[in-house]
């Protein structure tokens, strides 16, 4: 599938000030910009798997499309939510756990990159990969 293989962060684009809104502090953020971050992302049907590897941590996600499932950021920051399937795009629909303010990720291909775009409170930044 599209989505399918390794994919290193690249570039960020409006992070910093998503990750402030998000309540994120200035050390944290600082950090994240750089954390060196690989998708790995297979796909069987409806069932996707991502491993996440970054300076911080090593983790798998494994998830179905519509089903909701929690799952915790890098900062500790829970949320519940899921992923479903428009066209060639991925869009994750999630609420914060702490406060249930919504959070919209979109995952799509353009060209040789996978743009991962976060929405939250007005603010919206991209993060994007290049395969690997």
């Amino acid at each position: 599938m599209a989505f399918d293989g390794s994919w290193r962060v690249d570039r960020n684009e409006n992070y910093d000030k998503f990750m402030e809104q998000m309540g994120i502090n200035v050390v944290k953020r600082k950090l994240a910009a750089h954390d060196n971050l690989k998708l790995t992302i297979t796909q069987e049907g409806n069932k996707f798997t991502v491993k996440e590897s970054s300076t911080f941590r090593n983790i798998e996600v494994v998830f179905e499309l519509g089903v909701n499932f929690t799952y915790s950021l890098a900062d500790g920051t829970e949320l519940n939510g899921a992923w479903s399937l428009d066209g060639n795009k991925l869009i994750g629909k999630f609420k914060r756990v702490d406060n249930g303010k919504e959070l919209i990720a979109v995952r799509e291909i353009s060209g040789s990159e996978l743009i991962q775009t976060y929405t939250y409170e007005g603010v919206e930044a991209k993060r994007i990969f290049k395969k690997e």
